[in-house]
């Protein structure tokens, strides 16, 4: 006995359990007859009957009906059977050309009833009506709102994700089929709003065409518009106006093609770059796209022609920085819109105000939606007999769930309380000196911008040629430490706005060439350390206990506290010492040279071979 088929069509086998479980039993040998009041009603799909009958003949069962028994290998019997298939498929045919007849007839007068979309329902004598539920309407008209103020999908979806908000959706299956449930955003939710005509009060039937795949399920393609079988337009209440709801599509249409090489301007998106999606390039005439650097006083844009270097794999055509472009159209615009600027930028505040005040609406409205809930439960569970325990305890885990969500809302309603507080089409050209700048107004207007082209990085952190000329006279005295001291104290600073170090003044050195300190000194004749006690041929202790006694005079080299020396000058009095001398080897007197000090005379003997002091 199988009847799990119950209230199932016959067109399909895919999903009846009982037709399957049929098959698969006389295909196994293990049923010798079919019985059934009318045995071509088994299956509506010539496909699935005749592969019945093929497997009934291999197995030797034999089908009953209320007009006769039948032997699926005897041909006769079997093209009778055949002929029952056929007939009870186009009988399925005719019932469905029937059905569909009825639906088309009520669509051509606009009277079908038809699931409608979240935010629209049906009142008691079948009108489209709103939703009673003042939530449900707000939100939905925020969406129409958020679009006409971002332009895009996606900027609708950023914009509820910024305020905290969710959008609603009618569970279409399962247990809960019918129930609103609230949940974030999704861009696709956003599409299915806005590409709907039944938000702006049309009547439509068609809008989709269907064909089997080959998987054999069916499949849906959204078809053009003079192609919908159907369409009203103001034949219900809406959100929209269907003009308005025609300039979102076309809207809808630009920014899908805003990738595409015919695109007039993209779609404006995120970054303080003014001219986003407007730039054009004025080299090979493609649109130019925007890429933003972090700067310390924050984002700087930086218009990029790339197209061609992605295309064919070469170096991009041009890059313009944007921050004085952008500086000088908006001048231009400002000086254009002069009359309408205070009005303009009231009406900005006042809207700002009143996005504000919305999206406080909709968190408070999700707010009293979950308290309600929760006093639902709460009440649903006083009500409940105190021993019947299993049905008290589910009570209970709802009462208990629908606390958290309250909670939860609350939450997110203060936190979001908390925290809130508060067209156009240019061609670029850049040569090595300056950018030039042609703007095209939508009224018709063309006006030429030229500016010079932006110092680079490098030049921007460059040292002032001022600061570079006095390291240079100062160099000539002065050690690197000393020279950023004495500039740090008459208020210079470097390419970076910092105070001069040390290190900074050697790299400046160093980056122009410039001689340093020591090696100034050595032009004038001194000596280092090292180099004035070869001359000597005395120890270094010797040369800066010398010094210390004022034997030796010389000037700071560097930071080190490093001296150079002047060389005494040649005397001709006998040799002598300020310390002592040592008597010469007699079997080898070397030659003798004299030198002065500070007025006294000394001398030393440099022997061959030997590195020691006399």
């Amino acid at each position: 006995m199988i009847d799990t088929d119950q209230g199932q069509s016959g067109a399909s086998a895919a999903d009846r359990e009982g037709f399957q479980r049929l098959v698969t039993e006389v295909g196994m040998g293990h049923a010798g007859i079919v019985l059934g009041l009318e045995v071509s009603r088994l299956a509506r799909n010539n496909t699935d009957w005749h592969r019945l009958l093929e497997l009934c003949a291999m197995a030797g069962t034999l089908i009953l009906d209320e007009d006769g028994l039948y032997d699926p290998c005897d041909f006769n019997d079997r093209l009778l059977l055949g002929l029952k298939g056929t007939m009870s498929e186009a009988e399925l045919h005719l019932l469905k050309g029937r059905l569909r007849g009825g639906q088309l007839s009520k669509a051509r007068r606009g009277e079908l009833i038809s699931p409608l979309p979240i935010g629209l329902v049906y009142d008691l004598s079948n009108k489209v009506v709103l939703d009673p539920d003042a939530a449900i309407v707000k939100a939905i008209t925020l969406v129409f709102e958020r679009f006409d103020t971002t332009g895009s999908a996606t900027g609708v979806v950023k914009s509820f994700n910024h305020d905290g908000l969710k959008l609603p959706r009618r569970l279409a299956s399962g247990p809960n089929k019918g129930t609103v449930v609230w949940a974030p955003i999704a861009h696709s939710r956003v599409l299915q709003i806005l590409h709907n005509p039944r938000y702006a009060g049309a009547f439509v039937y068609g809008r989709h065409g269907h064909r089997l795949g080959a998987s054999g399920k069916m499949g849906s393609q959204l078809l053009p518009r003079d192609e919908w079988f159907a369409l009203f337009p103001d034949a219900h209440v809406g959100y929209i106006s269907f003009e308005k709801y025609g300039a979102n599509q076309a809207k809808l249409t630009a920014n899908c093609t805003a990738h595409g090489q015919e695109r007039e301007a993209g779609p404006p998106r995120e970054g303080p770059a003014l001219l986003q999606g407007a730039v054009v390039c004025g080299i090979c005439g493609n649109r130019m796209t925007v890429r933003y650097h972090q700067r310390k006083h924050g984002l700087e844009p930086e218009y990029n022609c790339q197209a061609q270097g992605i295309e064919y794999g070469g170096s991009i055509c041009q890059r313009i920085p944007g921050a004085g472009v952008d500086a000088a159209v908006g001048r231009l615009l400002v000086e254009a819109l002069t009359p309408l600027a205070i009005e303009a930028a009231l009406a900005v505040a006042e809207e700002l105000t009143i996005r504000a005040a919305e999206a406080d609406r909709l968190r408070q409205a999700g707010v009293d939606r979950a308290r309600y809930q929760a006093d639902l439960a709460r009440r649903r569970y006083l009500a409940v007999d105190p021993d019947n325990r299993l049905v008290a305890q589910s009570l209970e885990a709802d009462w208990n769930t629908a606390l958290r969500e309250l909670n939860d809302a609350t939450d997110a309603y203060e936190q979001a309380k908390a925290t809130g507080g508060s067209p156009l089409d240019d061609t670029l050209v850049r040569d090595d000196e300056q950018i030039t700048a042609h703007v095209r107004l939508r009224g018709g207007q063309a006006h030429t911008l030229t500016m010079p082209a932006p110092l680079t990085s490098w030049q921007i952190r460059q040292t002032p040629p001022g600061v570079v000329a006095a390291v240079d006279q100062l160099l000539d005295e002065h050690t690197d430490g000393q020279i950023a001291a004495i500039l740090t104290a008459k208020g210079h600073v470097s390419g970076t706005g910092q105070p001069l170090q040390p290190r900074m003044v050697q790299n400046i050195r160093r980056a122009y060439g410039l001689r340093s300190h020591p090696q100034r000194l050595a032009d004038q004749g001194m000596a280092s350390l090292r180099e004035i006690a070869r001359r000597l041929g005395v120890c270094l202790s010797t040369v800066q206990n010398w010094r210390n006694r004022g034997l030796l005079t010389g000037r700071v080299a560097n930071d080190k506290g490093e001296y150079f020396y002047y060389l005494p000058r040649p005397a001709s009095s006998d040799l002598a010492s300020a310390d002592h001398r040592r008597p010469q080897h007699p079997s080898n007197q070397p030659e003798e040279t004299q030198y002065e000090a500070r007025g006294l005379s000394f001398g030393f003997a440099a022997r061959a071979g030997s590195t020691r002091a006399p």
